[in-house]
């Protein structure tokens, strides 16, 4: 008897979240909203796709940090809006100004309440000929689940501290995800959409193409010592 009601009821609770779903947003996504977060709708509107990435940048003016900066700098830079992602910036070999990386605020926080890693030079560490020591543990950089992690209220520096200088090269993520000016916004809106990013890098078109890879590029062959693999050749 109950389990001949059961495909009533399931095409009861069908029905009823159909219309629901009609009139009004999901409980879900309705706390999303009032909390202030950026909850991306399953598919981008269509008017993204007649748009670009550099178009949503709009005339943003981007907030960085250099490879070296001074303590003082990162603290005015900190205090002066709310971003939780910055680029990294240094420079080439020919002078160029090249993206080195991103680095997020909340290790910014830890490395300045930690003063660990102050330094008196303004010259960058050589990551190659010198051995870093490391002055932190992972859990550092872990916000805790009981609290919202650090703030700018946290940090007490003194006058000598904010003459130091910190090289943020250790500590930035170098491979952060990076799209060309011209990609169409509805490809950048699924970027968003399926990796899970919260931060995007916008670059001018690359003049030339250093390689290309493909799906076999990323297949691996075991060779007989089994401590080592090989990547298949795409060649021919």
């Amino acid at each position: 008897m109950r389990m001949t009601l059961l495909p009533l009821i399931m095409l009861v609770l069908l029905i009823s979240k159909a219309v629901g779903d009609a009139f009004n947003e999901g409980l879900y996504e309705e706390q999303a909203r009032l909390r202030g977060i950026p909850l991306l709708e399953s598919r981008p509107k269509n008017l993204l796709r007649k748009m670009t990435a550099k178009e949503a940048c709009g005339n943003q003016k981007v907030s960085y940090f250099t490879r070296v900066v001074k303590v003082a700098d990162a603290v005015a830079i900190l205090r002066s809006n709310n971003h939780n992602g910055f680029p990294v910036v240094d420079q080439s070999r020919n002078g160029e100004t090249i993206v080195i990386g991103l680095i997020l605020r909340s290790h910014l926080l830890v490395l300045l309440q930690s003063k660990a890693d102050f330094q008196h030079s303004p010259l960058a560490v050589d990551m190659r000929s010198q051995s870093i020591p490391i002055r932190h543990n992972l859990g550092d950089f872990v916000k805790p689940v009981t609290s919202k992690g650090l703030s700018m209220n946290d940090i007490h520096l003194s006058p000598d501290d904010l003459e130091m200088y910190i090289d943020l090269a250790p500590f930035v993520n170098p491979s952060p995800y990076v799209v060309p000016e011209d990609m169409s916004l509805t490809k950048v809106y699924n970027l968003f959409r399926q990796l899970g990013l919260r931060h995007i890098f916008v670059v001018p078109r690359a003049s030339r193409v250093i390689g290309m890879i493909t799906r076999k590029d990323l297949l691996f062959e075991d060779n007989e010592d089994s401590s080592s693999v090989e990547l298949q050749s795409t060649s021919g």
